[in-house]
């Protein structure tokens, strides 16, 4: 069974998404919707489906798909849009959307080139993907909840690996691929225990472009802040360093007018 299969009958951990509040998705739905009215949205992993709702009560189509059967039960109850996948290709023809999401997500999946690959085919020439995930290898900061986030001797580690996943990007960019691990497995579940792909910037945003797009912002925070904190933590290269990986990206295309 494939790690993504694991979530295919998890009530834990869908009943753990279905208590997450709305706000947290706001820097999320709002750096996704459209520029278009009634634009055609899609979020990848929609969990129990509140950032689906968000979209859809602010006018635009949004659907959502999930492995997950309990989630998307769940996520029914706000839209009949989120359906179940099977985690590899997107039930939806090239070009469908004009915005695609994925929130937490990258660092659950089975093959995560094919799925960044996946987010950009169905994004139409011009329009949005979105792109976050908790930041692996941070090199600074305190209050990490993941073991490898913590302690001195693993933020050297991160400082390390970063840079010489830079040298590979600039020097065998065929032979890049996100670093795996092994899930963690305790109770009771907290966030990202059963994490499986150490997602970071970098990677993140050398598969974006790869995959035909052009990388517009790359920010270490993944939900509203303070206006001045926000600038300042994201104002340097310190963002690939430190908290979490928000990518916003525009797909290139023979339609050079941005649809989202």
């Amino acid at each position: 069974m494939s790690h993504q299969d694991s979530y295919t009958h998890n009530e834990a951990v869908a009943e753990f998404l279905a208590s997450w509040d709305k706000e947290f998705y706001a820097k999320y739905t709002d750096t996704l919707r459209p520029a278009l009215p009634c634009g055609r949205v899609l979020d990848v992993g929609c969990g129990a489906g509140q950032a689906v709702d968000r979209l859809t009560q602010a006018g635009f189509e949004a659907w959502g798909v999930d492995v997950s059967e309990p989630n998307i039960e769940r996520a029914r109850h706000f839209s009949q849009r989120c359906q179940r996948y099977n985690g590899s290709r997107l039930p939806f023809p090239d070009g469908h959307f004009s915005s695609v999401g994925a929130l937490n997500v990258l660092e659950h999946v089975d093959e995560p080139e094919a799925f960044i690959t996946e987010l950009v085919r169905v994004t139409a020439p011009g329009g949005r993907v979105v792109l976050s995930s908790p930041n692996f290898f941070r090199a600074l900061g305190f209050h990490d909840y993941h073991p490898q986030m913590r302690g001195l001797r693993n933020k050297w580690r991160n400082w390390r690996r970063l840079a010489e996943k830079r040298r590979q990007i600039a020097g065998n960019p065929a032979g890049v691929r996100f670093d795996r691990m092994t899930p963690i497995k305790k109770e009771p579940f907290t966030p990202d225990d059963d994490a499986i792909i150490a997602t970071n910037p970098v990677e993140m945003e050398f598969f974006l472009t790869r995959n035909g797009c052009d990388v517009e912002r790359v920010e270490c925070t993944d939900r509203l802040v303070a206006a001045p904190a926000d600038f300042l933590l994201n104002l340097g290269p310190w963002r690939y360093w430190i908290f979490n990986a928000f990518l916003v990206a525009r797909k290139r295309g023979s339609d050079h007018n941005p649809v989202g």
